[in-house]
């Protein structure tokens, strides 16, 4: 089904909220982590705006990104008649609270929430927090959809709901296997939400995120959706499908620059990727995604030729044995080859590193930290293991006794919003982890080769310059804050 079809079906009037948190916290950050960067960031609330997507006459909010408060929320109660909360770990206490100031103004306002949280730990949620009226299993779109047609919750399969004072399930709901029958997000985006909201530190602005599939092929320990609701199977919408949908964004947000493909790895299915860069090529976009470092030089080749200007690429660590004990699935020969691959073509590379995963040591620290400036791509990222339940790490964690909080809704971020590290080991504490995320980004930046090519970029760019004259600030802000944190 695409944006032009049509649904007779009379839906009950529904809220897709991405309540408001910390200020600057990207609460719809997706498959990864949820927490307030180092440079003020946010992505497109895409799971929501699916959702809003399949449900006719539905308003999508995205409260983060948007600035709004709780005071500019609550009056929507009275507009609608069902509340959908898409939630995170870091967040879940705050989306309760917001929740319920809704369910204040109309207590006939039906709640379910969605997302990772929910899913493993519905019945801590259902048990807690009286209004919340159902939580959704796993991949849950169209759970969703038949709860919004007015059927009884217990009709519905693939949800958690309340009866009396038992807590029911209707039954798992199969995976989506034909992802073409989701609904287009693009044309939720153009009524809902405002392109220039949404940015980060390393991609055109304005960006417009989608994505072509679900499920990611690698295992890591860490990763959240795949190991708690998109699988490891990825499945992907048809090329014809997807290249549709950017002609469409395209033409309807002419201010977009750059289109970023989400999937939490686009090129796992290297025939799938060539063939939607060959189209894309045709279509005049210019584009970025996910990447594992191990892209052979001929599809980079390809996508190069076809609109590629970025690749988000999670090297993690520069210890083969830390990638292997993560399961990573990627040797540091074939990622530095990759890499250079990537510089000999052009093609920019936004670098991710984890500071802190299990085997990590002080000196496997200055090893990563190395390995970065060895392989230098153009901007890093720098994180603490993000340990949330229904992960294969959290279970690693609690059973070694590494993690330093007792509420899984606690430590994960500060008063703020900015990400804390829950982590320590016996040889490496939790504050030593904590440091080396700052140790990392200033060994990286102060370089005097760095800053003359950053330099460099702004020159040739005023744009550029502009953001990253703002973004330097925040940088410098973040810096400080953890400084001021430790």
């Amino acid at each position: 089904m695409n944006s032009g079809e049509k649904m007779t079906q009379t839906f009950r009037k529904t809220l897709f909220l991405s309540p408001p948190s910390f200020e600057g916290f990207d609460g719809g950050a997706g498959s990864r982590y949820q927490c307030k960067r180092e440079v003020r960031s946010f992505w497109y609330p895409t799971w929501l705006a699916q959702l809003a997507a399949l449900v006719p006459d539905s308003t999508l909010i995205d409260g983060p990104a948007g600035g709004y408060t709780i005071d500019q929320i609550i009056p929507e109660a009275l507009k609608h008649e069902v509340l959908i909360v898409y939630t995170s770990t870091p967040t879940f206490e705050n989306d309760v609270q917001v929740a319920g100031a809704l369910k204040e103004a109309n207590p006939d306002l039906l709640i379910g929430f969605c997302g990772a949280h929910v899913v493993v730990r519905w019945k801590e949620t259902l048990t807690e927090h009286p209004n919340i009226d159902f939580v959704c299993d796993k991949e849950f779109d169209f759970t969703i959809k038949e709860v919004c047609e007015g059927r009884p919750l217990a009709d519905v399969i693939g949800l958690y709901y309340r009866d009396g004072d038992e807590i029911r399930f209707t039954g798992p709901r199969a995976i989506i296997h034909d992802m073409d029958t989701l609904p287009w997000v693009t044309p939720i985006y153009k009524k809902f939400l405002d392109p220039k909201n949404y940015y980060n530190g390393y991609m055109l602005h304005p960006y417009m995120s989608i994505y072509t599939g679900r499920g990611c092929k690698s295992r890591c320990t860490y990763c959240l959706w795949p190991q708690t609701i998109s699988g490891h199977n990825y499945r992907t919408r048809s090329v014809e499908n997807i290249a549709k949908e950017v002609e469409y964004a395209r033409d309807s947000f002419p201010e977009v620059k750059e289109f970023f493909f989400d999937d939490d790895t686009l090129t796992d299915n290297i025939e799938h990727v060539e063939a939607l860069a060959k189209e894309l090529g045709k279509l005049g976009v210019t584009w970025s995604c996910n990447a594992k470092a191990n892209v052979p030089r001929k599809t980079l080749e390809v996508l190069k030729e076809n609109g590629l200007r970025l690749l988000l690429v999670g090297y993690e660590s520069g210890n083969q044995k830390i990638l292997n004990n993560m399961k990573k699935g990627v040797r540091l020969d074939f990622a530095r080859q990759f890499t250079q691959d990537c510089h000999d073509l052009g093609v920019v590379i936004h670098g991710c590193f984890i500071m802190g995963l299990p085997g990590e040591t002080q000196d496997t620290i200055q090893e990563t930290i190395a390995y970065a400036k060895e392989i230098n791509p153009r901007t890093i990222q720098v994180s603490l293991p993000a340990t949330y339940p229904g992960t294969f790490l959290y279970d690693q964690a609690i059973e070694n006794g590494w993690l330093q909080t007792e509420q899984v809704t606690e430590g994960l971020v500060n008063d703020s919003g900015t990400q804390e590290s829950v982590l320590s080991y016996p040889h490496l504490s939790k504050d030593e982890i904590f440091d080396a995320v700052e140790v990392f980004y200033k060994k990286f930046y102060f370089r005097p080769g760095k800053m003359a090519q950053l330099t460099v970029d702004m020159f040739r760019d005023a744009d550029v310059m502009k953001r990253q004259l703002r973004e330097g600030k925040e940088f410098f802000k973040f810096l400080w804050g953890r400084e001021n944190a430790a």
